[in-house]
C-alpha cells in the first residue's frame, strides 16, 4: 500500500492522462457536436478537476490520543555543608602569618582548647578550639562574620 502523497498523486497523473486523452482523441468528433455538447463535455472535465483539487486539499483531523501521565518523584534539596575552611573563622585564621598562626594554637593550647600540635595548619582541632573557645567566653555570634572572626583571633593573639 503506497503512502497517502503517492496515492494522491497517482489519482491525478491518471485523471490528467485521461483528460488529454479524451481531449485530443476526441476533438474531431467534438467539433462535429454542437456548441452545447462542447461546453457538457468542459463541464465535466472542470468538474473531475475541480473533485480532485478538493480531495487533495482536505484537512485531515489529528487523532485524539489519551495523554499518558508520569509520577516524577519531589525533588528533596538538602543544604550543601559548609566547610571548615571556607567559615569566617578560617578564612580569618589563614589570612595570619604562620608565626601569628603558631601564636594563636599556643594561645589556644595555654588556655585548655586546643590538643593537636603547633603546626600553624588550620583544621579540624583548631576549629574546634575557636569555637568553644569563643562560646566560653561569649564570643560565639563574631564567628558569623570575617570581621569578628578577626576579632576573636586578635584577643587570642595581643
Amino acid at each position: 500500500m503506497l503512502p497517502a502523497m503517492f496515492t494522491s498523486t497517482k489519482r491525478n497523473l491518471i485523471a490528467g492522462v485521461t483528460a488529454v486523452a479524451v481531449l485530443a482523441g476526441g476533438a474531431s468528433p467534438a467539433l462535429a457536436w454542437g456548441k452545447n455538447e462542447q461546453k457538457f463535455l468542459a463541464g465535466i472535465l472542470s468538474t473531475l478537476v475541480v473533485q480532485a483539487m478538493i480531495r487533495d486539499a482536505k484537512v485531515r483531523r489529528p487523532v485524539y490520543q489519551e495523554p499518558v501521565y508520569h509520577y516524577q518523584q519531589p525533588v528533596r534539596y538538602y543544604p550543601q555543608p559548609v566547610s571548615i575552611y571556607g567559615t569566617p573563622a578560617g578564612q580569618a585564621f589563614n589570612s595570619y602569618s604562620s608565626n601569628e598562626r603558631r601564636r594563636i594554637q599556643s594561645t589556644l593550647t595555654a588556655y585548655g582548647y586546643y590538643h593537636g600540635g603547633i603546626d600553624g595548619t588550620f583544621g579540624p582541632a583548631t576549629y574546634r578550639a575557636i569555637t568553644v573557645y569563643a562560646k566560653r567566653t561569649g564570643k560565639t555570634a563574631m564567628l558569623n562574620s570575617r570581621a569578628g572572626a578577626y576579632g576573636v583571633l586578635d584577643g587570642l593573639l595581643f
